[in-house]
């Protein structure tokens, strides 16, 4: 059985379409009829999310922890508890590809850190930031990036490096960290699809949205020096 992990915060403007991509990726034909459960884990939720989870055949669990690696901890716990033995997470701000967790499954890794791409930048990002942005940007395999929004694990690598751990941010980089200090297969690839939102009232401080907002008014980014930091996003 192959899990998607999903945490929640008062999501029910992208939520509808982050789980409408979710199952059409759960239902795809190279998955050779392999049962896929879904688990969206609404933390501290006090607007429709419930309900529209409720529209979808998606696993819910509710808790009230207001912490993005508690969510993910317990959802991940809850789905190896339900014999996944793989483990695929994004965020309810993002959809992925019809062909996302297959692409994700063929690398034939440990663990797969994947790419995100954002469709729409809306008005709050201006043309500065978002040039700053695909400057340092590695949109190709061999990225070093890492997003929760695009993120697979064996169940068996998974528990050996510790899952993920109760940190209000970066709990993805942390695992990955945790993963590659116990030896795994990690393949940093560009081919599992996901595209996010540039929305910059970020679920989690110091996150991707954090990260585009110190974009706005910085110095302008010289494309020859390394690119961000791999927890900067």
């Amino acid at each position: 059985m192959i899990g998607v992990l999903i945490p929640a915060h008062n999501e029910q403007a992208l939520l509808a379409h982050c789980l409408h991509a979710v199952l059409s990726a759960g239902a795809h034909p190279q998955l050779n009829g392999e049962q896929v459960r879904v688990l969206l884990v609404l933390d501290s939720c006090d607007d429709l999310s419930a309900d529209i989870a409720a529209q979808y055949d998606v696993n819910v669990l509710a808790i009230n922890a207001r912490n993005v690696g508690v969510a993910r901890a317990t959802g991940a716990q809850w789905l190896l508890e339900q014999g996944a033995r793989w483990i695929s997470c994004t965020d309810a701000d993002s959809r992925v590809a019809e062909d996302w967790l297959v692409a994700q499954l063929a690398l034939g890794k440990d663990a797969v850190c994947g790419t995100v791409t954002v469709d729409d930048w809306g008005t709050e990002i201006d043309e500065r930031a978002q040039s700053r942005y695909l400057a340092a940007y590695q949109a190709r395999d061999g990225h070093r990036h890492i997003h929760g929004a695009n993120l697979g694990v064996s169940a068996t690598a998974y528990r050996r490096a510790g899952g993920f751990q109760p940190l209000a941010c970066h709990e993805d980089v942390h695992l990955v960290q945790q993963l590659e200090a116990c030896g795994a297969s990690i393949a940093w690839s560009h081919r599992p699809q996901v595209t996010t939102s540039a929305r910059l009232d970020c679920r989690a401080a110091g996150g991707f949205g954090d990260y585009l907002k110190s974009l706005l008014g910085a110095a302008e980014h010289d494309p020859h020096q390394a690119g961000p930091r791999a927890d900067a996003l």
